[in-house]
């Protein structure tokens, strides 16, 4: 038998490994109910936060299904769909990459500051505001505020970056985990922080700015690893993809 490389697995990966296989072997059988993230998390040793990107994966691979205030069921075996996450990042440890990067791209914004350039950023805020009030969730101002933050940089390789990371909702993790924890409420909430980071790059003040970037990312962050909901409130509409 040939030496095959080995390949690094993220600790969500490991955990969804894990549950798959004490869930194969019988230890939990179809339409039984998983224990709670949180005593997932301390029977595993690990965070809360990779305890949810797991249950993400395993639900997108139809292993699992989330039953809002009912908890956490296994599925039948037919139920299991052919999706391949092994390659895809964690939204979570997406949006911890983006805090490192941004929070000093918003800080080179902030000593960019110019009339042009505020206005930029607060025409991609008011365009997220204009989506929710038509119940869209407001990804194209998003993505269009993230870009134009990181362009003022006026460094090709860290706007590659920046995109590159601020796509990655487009892989079905991210979608997934939207769907359970994004409303009208959460996204107006950012909003706000968005708003927040404007004010900060107009009055040129690198490290309010670097702050408010960070800790909007850090509060998304935040609500992604949130209880899960109850109840959704105020469904938005999601577009098919995030693109210019």
């Amino acid at each position: 038998m040939p030496i095959q490389a080995i390949e690094p697995r993220r600790l969500y990966r490991q955990i969804a490994d894990q549950l798959r296989t004490l869930i194969d072997g019988g230890e939990f059988p179809p339409g039984s109910r998983l224990p709670t993230e949180r005593d997932l998390a301390a029977q595993l040793g690990v965070s809360r936060p990779s305890v949810r990107e797991a249950l993400i994966a395993l639900e997108v691979e139809g292993v699992i299904e989330v039953r809002m205030s009912s908890g956490i069921y296994v599925r039948q075996r037919a139920a299991r769909v052919l999706v391949d996450t092994r390659t895809v990042d964690g939204p979570l440890e997406t949006i911890r990459a983006r805090q490192v990067v941004e929070g000093e791209l918003a800080a080179m914004a902030a000593r960019a500051a110019s009339p042009v350039l505020v206005a930029a950023l607060t025409e991609a805020v008011d365009l997220m505001d204009q989506d929710i009030d038509g119940g869209v969730m407001p990804l194209r101002g998003d993505r269009l505020f993230h870009l134009r933050v990181a362009e003022a940089a006026e460094n090709g390789p860290l706007l590659r970056v920046v995109t590159q990371l601020f796509d990655e909702r487009n892989n079905p993790l991210f979608e997934r985990l939207g769907r359970h924890f994004e409303n009208a409420d959460n996204w107006r909430t950012a909003v706000a922080e968005h708003r927040r980071v404007v004010q900060a790059v107009k009055d040129g003040d690198p490290d309010a700015a670097c702050a408010a970037m960070r800790e909007h990312l850090q509060r998304s962050h935040d609500r992604f690893t949130a209880n899960w909901p109850v109840n959704q409130s105020a469904p938005l509409q999601v577009p098919d993809r995030i693109t210019p």
